[in-house]
């Protein structure tokens, strides 16, 4: 079962696991094979450290967790998936903004962004953001799930990642009810209905 609850400091280094498993996974071929084995995860964990106790601009951190269904309760939830942000880092595309979302390849296509990403929605709206946005690389394999929740293409730009010049593209989604209502839970009438 997962589950989806903001961000604690002990979440640090599972956190720091999953972007750096995320990375190797989503961005092979599209950064330098030594850059990705070089990810560190102490490094990543003091950096997510800091980032769930920052709470400027809104910031926040949420987790996906997910707990042994043969034996609940016998080890601690496997944290499988996370997303931060807050106000938007450049203002002009959007009020708020999805700095991060990275789920473990074997959870994911099993809605746990989708709710990731529903969790975001209902906290940028919370501090008063009225539209979100997301930064994605344009040769991530997974950048239309971002599409299929109603991203509008807003922006692209070259930037550098490890020294190697790669495209971003901005997905705006205005008015964050658009994002709210895409990340909806599915009923389960819904859902036999639509195949």
């Amino acid at each position: 079962m997962i589950s989806i609850r903001r961000a604690r400091p002990g979440d640090a280094a599972a956190i720091a696991a999953v972007h750096v498993a995320a990375w190797r996974s989503a961005y092979a071929g599209i950064l330098g094979d030594g850059y990705l084995a070089g990810l560190s995860e102490p490094r990543m964990a003091a950096f997510y450290h800091r980032a769930i106790l920052d709470r400027r601009e809104g910031h926040a951190v949420f987790v996906a967790t997910a707990a042994e269904a043969d034996q609940p309760g016998v080890a601690p939830p496997l944290v499988v998936g996370f997303a931060s942000g807050g106000r938007a880092r450049r203002r002009g595309l959007a009020e708020g903004e999805v700095e991060t979302l990275y789920v473990l390849d074997d959870h994911r296509e099993r809605g746990c962004g989708r709710r990731l990403m529903r969790a975001m929605a209902a906290h940028l709206r919370a501090i008063g953001c009225n539209s979100a946005m997301a930064w994605v690389l344009e040769a991530n394999p997974n950048r239309f799930f971002y599409r299929h929740l109603g991203g509008r293409l807003a922006m692209q730009e070259s930037i550098r990642v490890a020294g190697q010049g790669v495209q971003q593209v901005a997905l705006v989604w205005d008015p964050i009810d658009t994002l709210l209502a895409a990340t909806a839970p599915v009923q389960e009438g819904r859902l036999r209905e639509g195949g």
